[in-house]
């Protein structure tokens, strides 16, 4: 069995954490399973996810709230059983959804909004970029996107009020905290939040727990991850682990954003995938950023040095199949024993027995 004994678990959890989590159950995001969702390949014991169904069984049997997930591909006949199963399993969804892109884009977008509505879908997750340090290769191209996200987003809010629906903006190695929150600012809509991911901005060499602490008032669902750090010369790499086994405050995160978002739904976002490189010390990376000191470098770096990984982070394209998806269920599985465990969520089992090895 997976021995207790690699935790180090807490006798009792404090009050705060009780107060916050008090009857709550964790969610997942369907990226947490991007090897096994809608895989082309056979497996006895780890089958693909063919669609959202397949999904929520897998959910129910480790016992998880909700499910977060693109709608894209699907009709209203998907749709009506998604939110028939929903129910019956007393689960929710939370949809997945691209910003549009002018007027051109507005159909595709409003019929994705229709069919999550039609699955008992009110809140859809929206990313606005990607990795700005790979993405820009200067601040005025950065600036320039800058305007087009805050357009896309304002030209989605009429179609997302109509709908019904709300948008959560996430941080996604994109806005630096302070710009994501004048992006709310400007937007000042109650159908327009922030999907809350507790370690993206770790790339940004930003402080994970001010990050968490400067969005929570403005949070509507929340991606939880935890992260593991190693140095490298370019800089350092980050790769999402099972929950209390990197380096995020995890303990402390989670009572700042129940106290301001109590509503907010938690979804585990354990992608099973090479580390990320942060090339923070070539100066290309640097491009986007000429108000970031070296101080806030130097920081980061300490963070990292200081808060290492003691081996390299796995190699996970070097697997065959068969060993990912074996890799990717003992991620989750850990992760799901955590967040019962340490982390206080209710109602989280085990699905399978794990050994020591986590076959």
């Amino acid at each position: 069995m997976l021995r207790r004994s690699l935790f180090p678990l807490i006798a009792a959890l404090p009050l705060m954490m009780q107060g916050a989590l008090a009857g709550r159950r964790l969610g997942m995001v369907i990226h947490s399973f991007s090897n096994r969702w809608r895989g082309r390949y056979s497996s006895v014991k780890f089958p693909p996810f063919r669609d959202v169904l397949d999904a929520m069984d897998y959910l129910r049997g480790v016992g998880g709230h909700s499910l977060q997930l693109g709608v894209d591909g699907w009709d209203m006949s998907l749709a009506g059983r998604a939110r028939a199963t929903s129910e019956s399993y007393d689960m929710r969804l939370e949809g997945i959804v691209r910003l549009p892109q002018g007027p051109g884009d507005a159909e595709r977008f409003t019929r994705e909004l229709r069919l999550g509505k039609e699955a008992g879908i009110s809140l859809f997750r929206v990313a606005a970029g990607g990795r700005r340090y790979e993405n820009f290769t200067s601040r005025a191209d950065f600036e320039t996107w800058k305007q087009v996200a805050q357009r896309s987003l304002e030209f989605a809010e009429p179609l997302a009020t109509k709908a019904g629906v709300k948008l959560a903006v996430e941080n996604h190695k994109d806005f630096e905290t302070d710009e994501l929150v004048e992006l709310m600012q400007k937007v000042a809509s109650p159908q327009i939040g922030v999907c809350l991911d507790t370690g993206n901005n770790l790339a940004l060499l930003e402080d994970p727990l001010t990050v968490v602490q400067k969005l929570a008032p403005y949070t509507l669902t929340v991606h939880l991850k935890d992260i593991a750090v190693r140095p490298v010369d370019e800089g350092f790499h980050m790769a999402e682990v099972p929950l209390g086994m990197g380096m995020l405050a995890l303990e402390e995160m989670i009572p700042v954003i129940t106290a301001a978002a109590p509503r907010a739904d938690f979804h585990l976002e354990m992608i099973t995938r090479d580390a990320l490189l942060i090339p923070c010390l070539r100066d290309d990376y640097w491009a986007t950023f000429p108000q970031k000191s070296g101080l806030d470098l130097a920081r980061a770096l300490l963070l990292i040095k200081t808060q290492a990984a003691a081996a390299p982070l796995a190699k996970i394209s070097e697997l065959p199949m068969e060993a990912k998806l074996a890799q990717e269920e003992k991620n989750v599985l850990t992760s799901v024993l955590v967040a019962g465990e340490r982390l206080g969520f209710s109602q989280l089992r085990m699905k399978a027995v794990l050994d020591d090895d986590g076959r």
